[in-house]
């Protein structure tokens, strides 16, 4: 039986577990939710996933998980080829803390519903994007771009994809649709644009490949 993933075409962290999955050629069912217009909240996703987030990785049988980088550990500990974290543990925590750089300290203030609620204050939207998530991706792109550059080969760590690279990649999309600029950050743009955007696995997860997305 193959996994439902409940995924939105453009959010970042389902984008990160589309990611992994491609990368460990695991098969699944996509189940799409409009965030926009709430749809996440309505009383049927509710029921399966009770904190109303994507993603949620439906394996059947009433098991579903939730969080994204709790789902990428969970294919690196039952997929283990291609491995996503390196085998010596001061480059895992390396890599780890490249995700977390993302997952943790640039992501959440930065999604729909921290935007949506910004609006309930009555800030404007052009004040939302520049002022706000412009500062959070740069404090976050601006902790991340060395350590790409000190560890990356052209990947974020190394010369092969990991969860690092599962993370930044959806960021670097976000931080474009955001307009930002990225002249600063050149690793992480060599990352995007190079080996990440020739893999198969990153090509098949992008929001423009997906059964909900919007043509520009």
């Amino acid at each position: 039986m193959k996994p439902t993933l409940y995924s939105a075409w453009r959010a970042s962290a389902p984008y990160r577990v589309r990611i992994g999955l491609k990368l460990k050629g695991v098969d699944y069912n996509y189940s799409a939710l409009d965030l926009v217009h709430g749809q996440q909240r309505e009383a049927a996703y509710q029921a399966v996933n009770g904190q109303m987030l994507v993603p949620t990785l439906d394996l059947g049988d009433g098991v579903r998980l939730t969080q994204s980088l709790a789902i990428l550990e969970w294919l690196e500990e039952t997929h283990p080829q291609p491995p996503l974290l390196p085998k010596d543990p001061l480059d895992r925590q390396r890599v780890r803390t490249m995700a977390l750089i993302v997952a943790c300290d640039i992501h959440p203030v930065n999604n729909t519903r921290i935007g949506k609620k910004l609006a309930e204050f009555g800030i404007a939207q052009d004040v939302v994007v520049k002022d706000w998530i412009h500062t959070w991706i740069r404090e976050g792109f601006d902790a991340l771009e060395p350590l790409v550059a000190a560890h990356g080969k052209g990947f974020a760590f190394g010369d092969t994809p990991t969860i690092a690279d599962c993370c930044l990649v959806p960021q670097v999309y976000n931080a474009r649709r955001f307009n930002l600029d990225l002249t600063p950050y050149p690793a992480i743009v060599g990352v995007a644009d190079g080996a990440a955007a020739a893999h198969p696995a990153f090509q098949a997860a992008h929001p423009n490949k997906q059964p909900d997305a919007v043509p520009a």
